[in-house]
């Protein structure tokens, strides 16, 4: 009888130890895992600061040198407002087209995609998943490779040096990668709300457009924000297939900032400041739709 309470007394000192370890332990794995956040942010957001510091410099020095702005100044993003710099005198009609060619390429993505994947998934077509496995090769090739061609076919069709021609571009490159998230996406849709559809009368078109739709909205909005972004930050077909100062957008009008000897490095840094505000806010109005457990509401 006495050698049960002792061994009761081990057991729960033992358990005791146990549970101080897992605690330490937990405790050092989130010490670590913030730490690690903490390094990452400041290495993400540092080039981003330097851009910042930059911008404020009145002088407009390639490197401020500094933890802190010295004298900041908001001439240079006064002078890209008013577009008081001949580097600058196109700038709104350049960001104009910047944003007519991110949200088409959106807006084509989107809706070539989801009315293939529509095809593909929900009217089960013959074969379709080879349509949407063969529309994946075009990654095979890299992008700059096709430049060169895709420069001659649209001069052939007199698309040279037109915002569509840079649309174009962009919605082919993006639109077998939404083809397939699409098509993924839609396969945790059960069929049963076809079906129960077709049985009311819907139409194919009544289906995609009350049922298919409104159901893989937080997929259409990650494939928008992925088209909207490569339309953005994309540079080469932007430079190659537009020429006039018109027709050109901020991503590539911003070369014309290197032509010179001196370039003014605070109006150039306030120009991608401000360049950059437009995707983040159209990230953060549609972060709301991306809720996936819409699919099992």
């Amino acid at each position: 009888m006495t050698g049960r309470p002792a061994f009761s007394r081990v057991a729960s000192a033992d358990r005791t130890a146990r549970n101080r370890y897992r605690r330490g332990r937990r405790l050092a794995s989130g010490i670590a895992g913030a730490a690690l956040g903490v390094v990452l942010l400041i290495w993400t957001l540092l080039p981003v600061y330097n851009m910042v510091l930059i911008a404020l410099d009145d002088e407009g020095d390639e490197f401020t040198g500094s933890l802190l702005p010295q004298d900041p100044s908001f001439g240079s993003f006064r002078a890209v407002w008013t577009q008081d710099h001949w580097y600058l005198e196109h700038f709104w009609h350049q960001f104009g087209n910047s944003i007519f060619v991110g949200i088409a390429t959106m807006v084509l993505t989107v809706v070539i995609g989801s009315l293939a994947s529509f095809a593909i998934g929900r009217m089960q077509l013959r074969r379709g998943q080879l349509i949407g496995d063969a529309a994946l090769l075009t990654y095979m090739l890299p992008t700059a490779i096709l430049i060169i061609p895709f420069v001659h076919v649209m001069h052939v069709y007199g698309l040279s040096d037109s915002l569509w021609a840079v649309i174009a571009a962009y919605v082919a490159f993006a639109t077998p990668y939404a083809v397939l998230i699409l098509h993924q996406y839609g396969k945790l849709l059960p069929m049963e709300f076809d079906e129960c559809a077709r049985i009311d009368g819907a139409s194919p078109i009544q289906i995609y457009l009350r049922i298919y739709l409104p159901l893989m909205t937080p997929a259409l909005v990650a494939v928008g924000v992925y088209a909207l972004l490569l339309a953005w930050n994309d540079y080469l077909y932007q430079f190659m297939l537009l020429s006039s100062t018109r027709n050109m957008t901020v991503a590539a009008a911003i070369d014309q900032f290197f032509d010179s000897d001196e370039a003014p490095w605070n109006y150039m840094m306030a120009v991608a400041l401000v360049y950059c505000l437009p995707p983040i806010a159209i990230y953060f109005s549609l972060r709301r739709f991306t809720a996936f457990d819409r699919v099992h509401s």
